[in-house]
């Protein structure tokens, strides 16, 4: 067994790049172009959850359309806003990314975002960054299930324990410790004490590769085979 995780699979919105505000302007004109009212604390439920999860709860709030006409408004609401406004990269993500691509270490990006949407955001990244992307709609169960993460440990061809899981949210972090991945938790718009991170960080940067392995040596679960 390798010191060294095999893979880094990281989630999107809130870990890679700050997009959270965006989704929650969205979602607020949409509720009240039906005369709602969304507060900032009921966007909060939202992070990082699936699109249709999300979508159900903004039909509870009065948004009468359909769940996969609201997921594709959306979309295209936060995309315009991420081609008007720029793309706000969490502190340290690119640096970190970098880093782990330099010491050959496989990384993977596994977001509850739409395809088209989350191909956007990789496209604006100067290197080679991930190797593949597993989105909203390539799984069947969003996060909080494990799927997500461990979809993107199988086409990567690495065992989920072999992987660290970065996520800044409560529905990720539970889908990475479900999987069996070491999980590091990195706060943004909701903290995420008490949930089961094997670390949280306050921030990304200035971290490197190195604070990644030793991440996961400190954690990783050990296999042992039992006597016959």
């Amino acid at each position: 067994m390798s010191d060294t995780p095999s893979a880094v699979l990281w989630d999107m919105d809130g870990t890679l790049v700050d997009t959270e505000p965006y989704w929650m302007t969205a979602e607020t004109v949409l509720v009240e172009s039906f005369g709602g009212t969304w507060t900032h604390q009921e966007a909060l439920q939202l992070v990082g959850k699936g699109l249709m999860d999300s979508a159900a709860i903004l039909q509870s709030a009065g948004v009468a359309m359909e769940a996969d006409a609201i997921v594709q408004l959306l979309t295209d609401r936060v995309r315009e806003s991420l081609r008007t406004q720029g793309v706000p990269f969490r502190p340290g993500a690119q640096e970190l990314l970098h880093e782990l691509r330099e010491a050959g270490i496989r990384t993977a990006l596994v977001t509850m975002s739409l395809r088209r949407m989350a191909e956007g955001v990789m496209d604006l990244i100067d290197f080679d960054a991930f190797e593949l992307l597993v989105a909203g709609d390539d799984v069947v169960n969003p996060k909080p299930h494990p799927e997500p993460y461990l979809r993107g440990a199988e086409l990567l061809g690495v065992e989920i324990t072999e992987a660290v899981v970065i996520e800044d949210s409560p529905t990720g972090l539970r889908a990475g410790i479900a999987s069996g991945a070491v999980t590091l938790g990195v706060p943004h718009v909701v903290p995420l004490d008490g949930l089961g991170a094997h670390e949280l960080w306050p921030t990304l940067h200035g971290r490197t590769a190195q604070d990644i392995i030793a991440l996961f040596r400190a954690h990783r679960t050990i296999q042992t085979e039992i006597p016959s």
